[in-house]
């Protein structure tokens, strides 16, 4: 094997010895196990990179733990879109990490960074792996790792969230494991491959059954991605996390959307009989409220991280109007504007942050306070998060949803789709606009009591300003680099639908 060949676990192996590590000598040593996770996050982010790079030939490459041969044994997969998916973990990962130790927020607790490098693990398993056993197994370490996570800091707005999120997460994975006991019961497999080869012949008598299977399986997913009606778990669950933390869960919705992405063309494809394309009718429908949903709760915020939740809601949806097109062009616009939307969707969480730092007893609140600490370059930073997650030029949600609005012009029910991502967008515009103005805009006289009640400090850091900037320069490049992307996203695409090379990549010839 290839030393690039063999780069493909170096994502997976990177946070397993990482967080053990961070674990064993975070109590005697902080700044050690601090540097370890550090070090960890920029590994990932270098190794991803060379894959993305390496990935950019056309070649699916493989990696069969053990030396075990698919469909036998576990194999990791990598082609354009598990690229494109672990360049985005890591580098959001970065940007969350800094954030986290500049400001000390990693401090609450101390099990922040390895549950973190655990997290990432997760991540990049899921993004990797070429069967459907092991994305369930990467589904729950990421999920495990969540829960501590999200309760990071503590509090009891915190805790009542997360028993709300433990629940449902325990729920979507036991629907999980029926729809897998399903389709290995109908299939004989659980390799992603040889799944979508075996489901063509599958008799009369089982596709009724094989339907049930792959609608429970779609549906799991579209839990993992927060999509109407089964959104109601995220905002509240983000909105209370660690900021740090909810920069880092705005890519947890696209584990499900990548799920769909990666599980329907392979799986339940052309030669899936009555399962072909099994979401088709429903996903539509399902993303287009669910876009107008979200951002209707950026609308209606009391609080910037509430209209970060929701916004992160809201982009699903706007995502899924793409992918739900099912063609090369709509999942390439789908895959740009999936890069985007995480991206701005953690700017917003750690705006939101940056401003409860300054403002004390108001927080983030959507409401008027004292004048704060460095508020106009805050505002700048606000209205760049804000027009990147709405998709106001000239940062990349412009591009990414003229993308999508071209795309579907030639799908069925185009108008729909276009009237629910042009009002969500409005909708989003005049939520943001309006927050914006109460917090940057509208003053109340400080208190006597002095700056703990909101009046100016003296002086404030503005290391937690770093992980935002950082955020909002990608957006920029990505925007900048549009030519460079959309390619990489349209021979992506292509690939993802290609499912017979697929299987010739991870099968060879068995």
């Amino acid at each position: 094997m290839s030393l690039i060949t063999h780069l493909a676990i170096a994502p997976v192996v990177i946070p397993a010895l990482a967080a053990p590590l961070a674990l064993l000598v975070m109590r005697r040593r902080r700044a050690l196990g601090i540097g370890i996770s550090l070090v960890s996050a920029a590994a990932m982010l270098l190794a991803a990179l060379a894959l993305l790079w390496a990935a950019s030939d056309g070649t699916i490459r493989t990696y069969e733990l053990g030396d075990w041969p698919a469909p036998f044994g576990i194999v990791l997969v990598v082609d354009r879109l598990s690229a494109i998916m672990i360049t985005l973990a890591a580098s959001l990962s970065v940007i969350a990490m800094l954030h986290a130790v500049l400001t000390r927020a990693d401090r609450k607790g101390w099990h922040f960074h390895p549950l973190f490098q655990f997290q990432m693990m997760g991540l990049n398993g899921a993004f990797l792996t070429g069967d459907l056993f092991n994305l369930f197994v990467f589904f729950e370490v990421l999920l495990i790792a969540s829960y501590g996570l999200m309760l990071h800091g503590q509090g009891p707005a915190r805790l009542k969230a997360g028993v709300q999120y433990v629940i449902v997460n325990i729920v979507g994975s036991s629907l999980f494991l029926i729809a897998l006991g399903l389709l290995y019961a109908l299939t004989g497999t659980l390799n992603m491959a040889d799944m979508g080869l075996r489901v063509a012949e599958i008799g009369t008598d089982d596709q009724g059954l094989l339907r049930v299977a792959a609608l429970l399986l779609v549906t799991v997913f579209a839990l993992k991605a927060a999509l109407v009606p089964l959104h109601l778990w995220l905002p509240r669950t983000y909105a209370v996390s660690t900021p740090a933390v909810a920069a880092l869960f705005a890519i947890m919705t696209k584990v499900g959307v990548y799920s769909i992405i990666r599980v329907v063309p392979q799986v339940f494809g052309e030669g899936a009989g009555a399962a072909a394309w099994v979401p088709a009718p429903y996903l539509l429908p399902a993303a287009i409220v669910t876009a107008i949903v979200g951002f209707g709760g950026v609308f209606v915020a009391r609080s910037l991280s509430e209209q970060a939740a929701y916004a992160v809601i809201g982009s699903t949806g706007t995502l899924l109007i793409a992918v739900a097109g099912w063609q090369q062009d709509t999942l390439s616009a789908a895959l740009y504007y999936l890069v985007h939307s995480t991206l701005a969707g953690a700017a917003l969480f750690l705006v939101a942050d940056v401003v409860a730092h300054r403002r004390v007893s108001s927080v983030d609140n959507a409401s008027p306070a004292p004048p704060f600490a460095q508020r106009q370059f805050i505002a700048l930073l606000f209205m760049a998060a804000a027009i990147a997650a709405t998709g106001l030029p000239p940062l990349s949600g412009f591009i990414g949803k003229l993308l999508i609005l071209e795309s579907v012009a030639d799908v069925p029910f185009w108008g729909w789709s276009w009237t629910a991502i042009l009002f969500s967008t409005l909708i989003g515009v005049i939520g943001f606009a309006r927050t914006g103005s109460m917090v940057f805009w509208k003053e109340t006289a400080p208190s006597k009591t002095g700056p703990l009640d909101g009046a100016m400090p003296t002086r404030v850091s503005r290391a937690d300003m770093v992980a935002p900037i950082i955020a909002i320069m990608l957006l920029a490049a990505l925007s900048a680099g549009a030519g460079w992307a959309t390619n990489y996203s349209t021979e992506a695409a292509a690939q993802l639908l290609d499912s017979a090379a697929t299987a010739r990549a991870v099968l060879g010839g068995r």
